[in-house]
């Protein structure tokens, strides 16, 4: 409620300064204005209140989207429904309404961590993270991930940040990371306790409050597959090669059924 009315006035105070000082001096007030727009964002990423899941979903969305399908972002709101809604790289999968995205996303608005943009038909949103928070793209997608797939090793968040920003190893995985948590404004992930039988620890966002305990303790790790022979890491990396293999399977399945439809046979 404070930030609302905090943005509420403050937009109001920008029309009315904005308007006077445009009319004699146009730099003076774009420098002004911008003055005043970094304060506002500043003093939000400092008292952000704790995000709902969905809310949490809405940005992840974004953020992803705006990295793997440039053409559609910024998206409109079917398109973020669908992203929320996903079966597929999400953790949990939810069942959300247009109703509660469209409330999510004005929640997120009187954040300043949405942005609005209206043009056609529809009405766009994009993200405002990097702006908001004060991070880098880096930090960005390591946060996108945790926020669409939940807690997930070192190893696991460079596999799937792959599509929006390529790390180098490990380690500079790491070290945004640790970047995130040691933020002097308040950390943004942290490191969970190490589950029985991993081999590694994993990473939570923070953007909901603290994990729950239980969350924090349960375990992922398949009683089928010994931790001593494969790390958890490694089992994202096989799991995604299996998926790809997958597709590409699918793909000359496709293939071989035009042929025999071009050839006349029929197949057997």
């Amino acid at each position: 409620m404070q930030h609302r009315v905090v943005q509420k006035f403050t937009n109001k105070y920008y029309v009315c300064v904005k308007t006077r000082l445009c009319f004699r001096a146009p730099v003076i007030c774009c420098i002004f204005f911008n003055i005043i727009t970094e304060f506002i964002y500043t003093t939000m990423s400092s008292t952000l209140p704790i995000l709902s899941l969905l809310e949490t979903r809405v940005l992840g969305v974004l953020a992803e989207k705006q990295r793997t399908v440039p053409d559609s972002y910024p998206l409109t709101l079917n398109s973020l429904l669908s992203g929320c809604n996903q079966k597929s790289s999400r953790d949990p999968v939810i069942e959300a309404t247009e109703a509660e995205v469209q409330a999510a996303l004005d929640s997120l608005r009187a954040l300043s961590l949405i942005v609005e943009t209206s043009g056609g038909r529809a009405t766009h949103y994009g993200h405002n993270i990097e702006r908001v928070l004060h991070i880098p793209t880096q930090s960005t997608a390591l946060l996108t991930m945790l926020m669409l797939r939940g807690p997930q090793t070192a190893g696991e968040l460079r596999i799937n940040c792959d599509r929006l920003h390529k790390f180098a190893d490990i380690s500079a995985v790491e070290s945004f990371l640790a970047e995130l948590a040691e933020r002097a404004e308040g950390g943004l992930v942290m490191e969970l306790p190490r589950q029985p039988g991993a081999r590694e620890n994993r990473w939570a966002h923070l953007l909901s409050g603290v994990p729950a305990m239980e969350e924090r303790l349960s375990t992922i790790v398949s009683p089928a597959i010994p931790s001593s022979d494969i790390t958890v890491g490694e089992l994202a990396a096989l799991k995604a090669n299996v998926a790809k293999l997958e597709t590409e399977l699918g793909e000359l399945r496709a293939l071989v059924d035009k042929l025999y439809t071009e050839l006349g046979i029929s197949a057997t």
